[in-house]
């Protein structure tokens, strides 16, 4: 199974209902709160389970003078979002 943790994220939603990430937010592993503008966001994946609709980001972004890829999920029902 895929590690995910939860984090905190700022989005918006168009008129059409779909949601795109902007800036994330962690606590890295020594503890410092990092804060990522998200450049890039592209939906790879539609999760469409019974109770379990979730849309998958491949993301892409510059933290600490470096490109970072990475990928987001979005749970509809709970709202929350996961860093995989």
């Amino acid at each position: 199974m895929k590690e995910q943790k939860a984090v905190d994220v700022i989005s918006v939603c168009n008129t059409d209902g779909e949601i795109l990430p902007l800036r994330l937010q962690l606590v890295d592993e020594n503890k410092q709160l990092l804060r990522i503008h998200i450049r890039q966001a592209r939906v790879t994946e539609r999760i469409e389970h019974i109770g379990a609709e979730a849309v998958v980001f491949h993301c892409r972004a510059e933290a600490c003078d470096r490109m970072l890829s990475f990928r987001l999920k979005y749970t509809y029902r709970s709202h929350i979002w996961h860093l995989l």
